[in-house]
């Protein structure tokens, strides 16, 4: 039995929660094609007849950060780094090599590293022959991986690399476990999901979500939840006329939260305006950061 903690490491939008749920066959990270999407460490759990791998999606590399938030989601890569077996590091094969190189170079991990070229679907064969020719020449780069994490290609042979590398030893899950983290960190996720989906410039970046009822009843869960913003006029927007932009987030996030919890749910949700809680330790606590 093979068993080791595996961390994707990357700028963002490079492709890392969309790697993590392919390989777990399970939608556990949200996606957007905003960049910060992921804010905190999710551990998905990949277990297998003969191994077992602890996968953790991470926030997206921030060179320069602005805010406390910020300074909490690069912690969240630190503890990925410093706990990793194998780390992977995962780049957008058509993006800014040399900003992805620096990063990684930046990164000085200890642990063995798979350079994995995503979404090279999209490149030339001499496109990719240039990026691959790219990293090849970097000392981290010893093996490089080519894949495609949204069509699910190149990732039986990411797996078998991985394995080549992860100690042997016991599981550290149940083999039903998906992830050590509690549901309702899940369904505050789906919820700001619709967040980046639905709202354009600041409003995403300046929300977050909480839930502050989780009860299961005989027919469904009752969930209700907080949506945070910065302003008082940005809980207008998020309202919209007539609360019509509320309930398109409660609909379509409820509709997710039925299907990762497979069962009926009654979704209420509420627009809260707290000043500055991306630089407030107190606020960044309770909303669980």
């Amino acid at each position: 039995m093979k068993a080791g903690f595996v961390s994707i490491l990357g700028l963002p939008n490079a492709g890392k929660s969309t790697l993590l749920n392919a390989l777990l066959g399970e939608k556990l990270a949200i996606i957007s094609p905003k960049v910060q999407t992921t804010r905190h460490r999710i551990k998905g759990i990949l277990t297998e007849q003969d191994y077992q791998l602890v996968i953790s999606d991470t926030p997206g590399i921030i060179e320069k950060t602005e805010y406390k938030l910020h300074d909490k989601m690069m912690a969240q890569v630190k503890s990925a780094v410093e706990d990793a077996d194998v780390a992977l590091f995962i780049v957008d094969a058509k993006g800014d090599l040399e900003r992805a190189n620096l990063v990684f170079e930046a990164l000085k991990v200890k642990v063995p590293v798979i350079l994995v070229l995503n979404k090279v679907d999209q490149l030339t064969p001499d496109k990719f022959k240039s990026v691959e020719s790219y990293f090849a020449e970097k000392k981290y780069a010893k093996q490089i991986i080519a894949i495609s994490a949204l069509n699910r290609t190149g990732l039986e042979e990411l797996i078998q690399a991985v394995l080549q590398q992860v100690p042997e030893g016991e599981p550290f899950y149940s083999e039903d476990e998906l992830s050590d983290l509690p549901t309702k960190f899940f369904v505050q996720e789906i919820i700001r999901e619709k967040l980046y989906l639905l709202f354009k410039d600041e409003i995403p970046y300046q929300s977050t979500v909480l839930v502050t009822e989780f009860k299961e009843k005989q027919t469904l869960i009752k969930i209700t939840a907080n949506i945070i913003v910065q302003r008082e006029s940005q809980k207008g927007i998020i309202i919209g006329d007539g609360g019509k932009m509320i309930k398109k987030v409660g609909m379509d996030a409820r509709m997710d939260i039925e299907k990762f919890l497979g069962q009926k749910v009654f979704l209420e949700l509420f627009v809260k305006a707290r000043d500055k809680w991306r630089d407030s330790d107190l606020y960044l606590k309770e909303y669980g950061y």
